[in-house]
C-alpha cells in the first residue's frame, strides 16, 4: 500500500475480510508521544509528519463517502521531555486537539506534574480523558482519579454507537509521588465487568477499552473477562508496535513518539453473526513522509517560545557548584553530591549511584541565579531516574566498574548518595575497591539494597552490566521502570520550585507540597540549605527597590501572588516575566563572583587555602528574596587512596 506521497510506509498487520464493502468504522489509534521534532533514525516521526498522514485519513477523497474517522489516544503525552520540563505539558494541548483526538485514557506521566495541573491541561482539550478504575475517595465514593469519567459513549457519522472505558496499571501508581493519598485501585478485569454491561445497555454496539497498562496486563485483562465483552484493547505504556489476538479479543499497542500509528477499519461480521471483522494497517512516520505545513508552524511557535523561557531564574545556589569533567570523571562533585541525594530523597530509597558523565556542563557554576537553560544543558539526557533493588555484591561490582578505567576520564565514573567507599587507583582493575558502606554501615553482599539510578545504566550501559534490570535480560528488580520515571532534569526544577517563597506554579497542589516538604526535610540537614533573604533586615533603599521589582513581576491569580515561573501563558493573561533583579543587585553578584574567582586564583597560587565544593560564606543580604538557596558540600564520599590519593 501507498503511502500519502507514493513512498511505500504501510504494513497490514491483520486482514480480517477482502470486502470490498466500506467498513462501518474508521478508527486512528495512537499512545506514548513525548517529541514534537523528528528524529534522526527511520522511522523519525516528529508530529509534523505525523499529522500528514492523520490528515490523509480523515479528509483523503477516497474516504468521502465513509463514516469520519474516530481518534483515540491511550495516554502519556504531558511527561516526559525536554520540552515538558518547561512546559509542564502545555505546549501538547494543541498538538492533541490538532489531531482531532476523540477520547483518551490517562497515562501515569500525564500526572506527573500533579493531578491540579493535570486537570487544567484536560480541561483544554476538545476531547474527554477516561480512567475507570483509579478512584480517589477524597472525592466522593466510586469518583475516579481527578474526576475522570470512567466509560462513554460515542456515536459515529453514521450513527453507530461505540463504548470507551479507560483502565489504568495498578504498578505505575506507585511510581508517581504527585498524587493524592488513599487512592483506591480496582482490578482492570473486575472493573470492565462491572461497567460494560452498562455501556451495551445504553445501545453500544462495539467496546473498545483504552488501557495504559503493560502488555502482559492487557492479556490479562483480555483472559480474565467473558469472550464478546469487549471487542478491541488498544494500549499505552509500552513503547513497541504489536497485535495479538487473546480470547476472542484484539490487543494493539501502536508504537510510540509520534513514529508510529494504527489506521483500522471496522466491519460488522456478514450472516447476522454478532461481533466485528478488523483490518489494522501499521503506519510508520518516515522522512519520506511531507511535513503538515501549519503544524510545523505550530512547532516553531513552540521551540521559538522554549529559547525565552530557558533564560528564566529557576533557582539559586549560595556556593560554587563544580560540574567540570575533570572532577565528575575523576573525583567526588558537590554538584554530583546533590543531584544524587536528590535523587535518592525524590524515590525514597536506600542509596543513589549516578555516572559521572550524566553532568555534562563542564564548568563551574559560581554563586547566584540558576537559569533553567543551565539545568537542561548541564542535564540533557532523556533516559529518566529509575529504582532498582540489587544485592550489595552488585552494587560492589557496579563500583568497581565505574573505576575500572581512572585515570581516564571516562563518563562512568560514579558519583553517589549515602554510598561511601574508598579505592586505590593503582590497583589492577576490577580488584580496587578497598571497603564499601551504604547507610554508614558495611556493605552486605547479600543484603538487597533500593537504589536509585539512571536508565542508561539499568541498560547496562557503560559496563554496568551488575545493574542490568531484568526486562533486559538481566537480574535487577525493576520498582520504578524507565516508563515510570522522570527525568533528571524534571526533578530539578521541580525541587528548585519547592523551595521558592515567590512564584509558585498556579497549580503546585497539595500533592507535590507534602511530597516535597518530605524531600526537604532529610535533604536539608547540615544547612545545606539557606533560606531567602529577609527583607526587613534589608537597607530601606534595598526594600523599597526589591518590592517595586516584585510587584513589577508578580500579579495576583487565583488570591496568590505569582512571578518568576508562572509560565502558563493563557488566552488574555500578559505576557510572563522573571524575577527582576536590581542594578545594585546584579553588581553585588558580579563582585561576589570576582572575590571568588580572586580566592580561587589565590588558591592555585598556593597563597590561601579553599576548595570548591566546600561552602564559602557570603553575606546574607547577597541572597535572594525569591528563593532559598543551595549549598551542597563534599563529604568525603569517595576516598582515594595510593597513587590517585588527593587528585
Amino acid at each position: 500500500m501507498q503511502s500519502v506521497d507514493g513512498q511505500v510506509s504501510e504494513s497490514v498487520v491483520l486482514k480480517s475480510t477482502h470486502s470490498p464493502i466500506p467498513p462501518d468504522l474508521r478508527i486512528l489509534a495512537y499512545n506514548d508521544v513525548y517529541h514534537v521534532e523528528a528524529g534522526s533514525a527511520e522511522p523519525v516521526g516528529g508530529i509534523a509528519r505525523f499529522q500528514t498522514v492523520v490528515n490523509h485519513y480523515r479528509s483523503d477523497p477516497q474516504y468521502a463517502d465513509q463514516s469520519k474517522l474516530i481518534t483515540l489516544f491511550s495516554g502519556d503525552a504531558f511527561n516526559p521531555s525536554l520540552e515538558s520540563s518547561v512546559t509542564k505539558g502545555r505546549h501538547m494541548v494543541p498538538i492533541l486537539n490538532n489531531i482531532g483526538t476523540d477520547v483518551a485514557c490517562v497515562g501515569n506521566h500525564d500526572l506527573d506534574f500533579g493531578v491540579l495541573q493535570f486537570r487544567h491541561l484536560s480541561k483544554q482539550c476538545n476531547f474527554p480523558w477516561l480512567l475507570a478504575n483509579v478512584l480517589d475517595p477524597a472525592l466522593g465514593e466510586n469518583v475516579p482519579l481527578a474526576n475522570c469519567p470512567q466509560t462513554l459513549i460515542l456515536e459515529s457519522s453514521n450513527g453507530i454507537k461505540v463504548g470507551l472505558i479507560g483502565l489504568g496499571e495498578r504498578e505505575w501508581l506507585g511510581t508517581i509521588n504527585s498524587l493524592p493519598p488513599n487512592l483506591i485501585y480496582k482490578s482492570a478485569s473486575e472493573t470492565a465487568k462491572e461497567l460494560i454491561p452498562g455501556l451495551r445497555a445504553q445501545g453500544a454496539e462495539i467496546i473498545i477499552a483504552l488501557t495504559h497498562a503493560r502488555e502482559p496486563s492487557d492479556i490479562k485483562l483480555a483472559e480474565k473477562t467473558p469472550p464478546g465483552l469487549i471487542d478491541f484493547i488498544l494500549g499505552g505504556h509500552d513503547h513497541f508496535y504489536a497485535h495479538q489476538l487473546v480470547n476472542g479479543t484484539h490487543i494493539l499497542r501502536s508504537g510510540t513518539d509520534f513514529k508510529q500509528l494504527s489506521y483500522i477499519e471496522a466491519r460488522r461480521k456478514e450472516n447476522g453473526t454478532p461481533g466485528w471483522d478488523f483490518d489494522i494497517i501499521r503506519r510508520d512516520i518516515i522522512r519520506a513522509i511531507p511535513e503538515d505545513p501549519s503544524t510545523v508552524e505550530i512547532v516553531d511557535k513552540l521551540t521559538s517560545s522554549l529559547k525565552h523561557k530557558l533564560e528564566k531564574p529557576i533557582g539559586y545556589t549560595a556556593v560554587p557548584l563544580d560540574g567540570r569533567f575533570s572532577t565528575v570523571r575523576t573525583r567526588e562533585s558537590n554538584l554530583g553530591n546533590f543531584v544524587c541525594d536528590l535523587m535518592r530523597h525524590f524515590y525514597n530509597t536506600d542509596c543513589a549511584l549516578m555516572a559521572g558523565g550524566t553532568i555534562r556542563g563542564d564548568q563551574i557554576y559560581p554563586p547566584g541565579i540558576i537559569l533553567l537553560k543551565d539545568i537542561l544543558n548541564c542535564f540533557p539526557f532523556e533516559d529518566p531516574v529509575i529504582v532498582i533493588k540489587v544485592p550489595g555484591k552488585a552494587i560492589l561490582s557496579a563500583l568497581e566498574n565505574s573505576v575500572a578505567l581512572v585515570p581516564a576520564l571516562e563518563g562512568r565514573y560514579p558519583q553517589v548518595s549515602n554510598i561511601q567507599f574508598q579505592y586505590s587507583p593503582s590497583a589492577p582493575p576490577g580488584s580496587r575497591i578497598h571497603w564499601v558502606k551504604i547507610q554508614h554501615a558495611p556493605l552486605e553482599e547479600q543484603k538487597l539494597y533500593t537504589l536509585a539510578t539512571r536508565g542508561y545504566m539499568g541498560r547496562g550501559k557503560d559496563g554496568y552490566d551488575s545493574l542490568l534490570v531484568r526486562s533486559e535480560g538481566g537480574h535487577a528488580e525493576e520498582i520504578v521502570s524507565e516508563e515510570n520515571g522522570i527525568l533528571i532534569s524534571m526533578i530539578l526544577r521541580q525541587y528548585f520550585m519547592s523551595l521558592k517563597v515567590l512564584g509558585k506554579w498556579r497549580r503546585w497542589g497539595p500533592s507535590l507540597h507534602r511530597h516535597w516538604h518530605g524531600v526537604h526535610s532529610s535533604l536539608h540537614a547540615g544547612g545545606k540549605v539557606r533560606a531567602p533573604r529577609d527583607l526587613d533586615r534589608a537597607s530601606s533603599h534595598r526594600r523599597e527597590e526589591s518590592m517595586r521589582a516584585h510587584r513589577h513581576a508578580a500579579r495576583m491569580v487565583d488570591g496568590r501572588l505569582v512571578d518568576s515561573d508562572t509560565e502558563e501563558e493563557e488566552e488574555g493573561d500578559e505576557p510572563e516575566r522573571s524575577p527582576v533583579v536590581s542594578e545594585e543587585d546584579r553588581r553585588e553578584r558580579e563582585l561576589g563572583i570576582m572575590r571568588w574567582v580572586s580566592r580561587r586564583w589565590m588558591d592555585a597560587a598556593g597563597i590561601r587555602k579553599g576548595s570548591v565544593g566546600m561552602v564559602d560564606e557570603l553575606h546574607e543580604d547577597q541572597m535572594p528574596l525569591w528563593t532559598s538557596g543551595i549549598a551542597p558540600r563534599l563529604e568525603n564520599r569517595i576516598i582515594i587512596v595510593g597513587d590517585g590519593e588527593g587528585s
